[in-house]
């Protein structure tokens, strides 16, 4: 029986990362009792008869969490090894056996082993391979694996340290789609700054299977704040025409590129003169300040999409975000217009959330 929500985050956001837990719980009518450790939030779900995956899963899907990487439904803290230190550890029996008591109705389609994203929990990687492969073997040996099997949940080992887990699922339509909610995306040669690594993870967290379709050759876009280019490089390596507004220089081989069209202008005052594909920003400024102006831009017609970093202040974090959504709200509610928004801490950014805003066809 599923008695555990685990939720993991970045490093110093577990008080947010419990926020959104408490939020999932408000939407399944659960009241959850959370605790945080470094890296992750765990919420344990009252007495009674505790929802089903896939209410939770609907429930996660409307929660939206924004702080949180990846959530996973299950049962721990599970002891995988001896307490004495000096006996030889049998990690894969007790993990099985913690499994199995999850009553699966049929086999997982895959197995991922996950640790918190913290210098401790990277110290875990080597166990975690040398756990799959053996840890693998054993579920498909008892039918609780199979990597063949469409539409089937996800199965989660989550290593607190080497002797304590957490054994869970997700579903495939709202879990993550990468291991400890991190896509594996490799820094490009070309590229003026790491920042361009925000718009390429916000790419496809966002847009998943349908960025070629709506960032694609032809399309047009201003990147707000662009110095030194890290957005506008991602977007001219598209094909995408791009307006790079800042009084500041590029710098690199965007500088030079014929799609990218430099303007010196400041970009919290800058509108084209006709509507765009595209607004992307990554301004240094106060987070009401850009949500109100890209909420204009969406608002008023000026962009068809965009996505927005929002730079939080050290406190009252998750609450920040929620008064960022009701400006958004606001703006698109005064011009009558509806929109999609999601917001996500993503791997690469720091003291900060990313955004994406769409008008709604």
């Amino acid at each position: 029986m599923l008695n555990q929500v685990l939720a993991l985050c970045r490093a110093g956001f577990e008080a947010e990362a419990a926020r959104d837990l408490a939020e999932l719980g408000a939407r399944t009518g659960v009241r959850l009792t959370t605790l945080t450790e470094p890296g992750f939030a765990i919420a344990s779900i009252g007495a009674g008869d505790p929802p089903s995956l896939g209410r939770w899963s609907t429930a996660l899907a409307a929660a939206d969490p924004v702080f949180t990487r990846t959530v996973v439904f299950g049962t721990g803290p599970h002891r995988i090894a001896p307490a004495d230190a000096r006996a030889r550890p049998d990690r894969i029996t007790p993990l099985v056996a913690a499994v199995e008591a999850l009553r699966p109705d049929a086999p997982f389609v895959s197995m991922w082993l996950e640790y918190p994203d913290t210098n401790e929990g990277k110290a875990l990687s080597s166990l975690t391979r040398s756990l799959e492969a053996r840890l693998g073997a054993a579920l498909q040996e008892r039918r609780l694996l199979d990597l063949s099997a469409p539409h089937r949940p996800r199965l989660h080992v989550m290593l607190r340290d080497g002797a304590t887990a957490w054994v869970g699922a997700s579903t495939q339509d709202t879990g993550s789609p990468w291991p400890m909610g991190i896509p594996r995306l490799r820094m490009p040669g070309g590229a003026p700054s790491r920042s361009t690594q925000k718009l390429a993870e916000a790419f496809v967290t966002f847009l998943g299977d349908d960025e070629p379709a709506l960032v694609r050759a032809g399309m047009r876009a201003v990147d707000l704040g662009a110095a030194p280019g890290g957005w506008t490089w991602q977007l001219a390596r598209r094909g995408v025409r791009v307006t790079a507004v800042d009084n500041g220089p590029l710098k690199g081989e965007v500088a030079q590129d014929p799609l990218v069209t430099h303007v010196r202008e400041d970009g919290l005052r800058y509108r084209p003169r006709k509507p765009v594909d595209w607004v992307v920003c990554d301004i240094v400024e106060s987070p009401a300040r850009i949500a109100t102006l890209i909420g204009r831009w969406i608002a008023e017609g000026a962009g068809k999409r965009a996505i927005f970093n929002l730079k939080l202040p050290m406190k009252k974090r998750w609450d920040e975000v929620q008064r960022c959504r009701d400006i958004i709200a606001t703006e698109l509610a005064r011009t009558r217009t509806d929109g999609v928004l999601r917001m996500r801490q993503l791997y690469h950014d720091r003291e900060e959330v990313t955004a994406y805003l769409a008008r709604s066809a």
